[in-house]
């Protein structure tokens, strides 16, 4: 049990509304694309999902605070749901399945509720502190999840996530050099790399240019599978730009081998 048990079942019932929305939508033909200030494409369903999370969330918890991906934030509060209503839309508008819904709650700054659904990966991950991480795939119960206990980076599998992130905070010559070291190296994508870690299919992640809505959700899912979720400089949270996720035996190796 958890103090955040209600909090996880309507971050659930959330996900399933965001499912029913992001899948009528998928690969649908007359999907509507535009491009935000700062390059990146959003779709209406990216804009269909965060509002129906947000109405959800006025009607069950109006006195929290919400930051959305796609309508910013709004209150002012301890308790903060943090949305990104479709993580991966490049995939999703391209007709790839490797986008998710990710669904946080935080408080005060920490976030103690993750979901993470991908729908049409047939999956979905989720935690809240003290209950452990979950995944559930198509038609299957529901399985408690866990890191793996790899100690050594000679056997360790690495996601890097994006070739273009790590050149643009000039650690290209960091993730070669760690590419060398480790027993395999694959840029997986978005979330579903952090999901694969906390089944104990990847060991560790690491990625850069990112916002808290892309990480949020993730954290409680690392952390309640055993694993360890900072920045790349060491820092807890999703607030610094930068992630690395590991099974926490790699850590602290990780963070010395990326210090700069």
């Amino acid at each position: 049990m958890s103090r955040y048990d209600a909090d996880l079942d309507l971050a659930l019932r959330m996900a399933d509304a965001a499912d029913a929305i992001s899948m009528e939508r998928f690969g649908a033909r007359d999907l509507e694309v535009t491009t935000k200030p700062d390059a990146t494409h959003v779709t209406d369903a990216d804009r269909a999902v965060e509002r129906r999370i947000r109405d959800m969330l006025a009607d069950e918890r109006p006195d929290d605070a919400v930051f959305g991906e796609e309508f910013g934030s709004s209150g002012q509060a301890p308790r903060q749901w943090i949305i990104d209503p479709i993580d991966g839309t490049a995939h999703f508008l391209r007709g790839a399945p490797v986008w998710a819904t990710l669904i946080a709650l935080a408080v005060d700054g920490h976030p103690v509720v993750g979901v993470v659904s991908s729908p049409a990966l047939g999956g979905r991950w989720w935690a809240a502190q003290g209950s452990g991480a979950w995944k559930r795939g198509e038609g299957a119960a529901p399985q408690r999840i866990r890191v793996s206990e790899v100690a050594d980076l000679a056997d360790a599998a690495i996601s890097y996530n994006s070739i273009q992130g790590w050149d643009g905070a000039g650690r290209i010559g960091d993730l070669v050099a760690l590419q060398r070291d480790v027993w395999r190296a694959r840029s997986y994508g978005d979330a579903w790399s952090y999901m694969l870690l906390a089944e104990g299919k990847v060991d560790a992640v690491g990625e850069f240019d990112l916002k808290p809505y892309d990480m949020a959700a993730l954290v409680p899912v690392v952390e309640e599978a055993g694993g360890a979720f900072t920045s790349v400089d060491g820092e807890p949270g999703p607030w610094h730009g930068s992630a690395l996720a590991t099974n926490g035996v790699l850590h602290a190796e990780l963070l010395r081998r990326l210090a700069r």
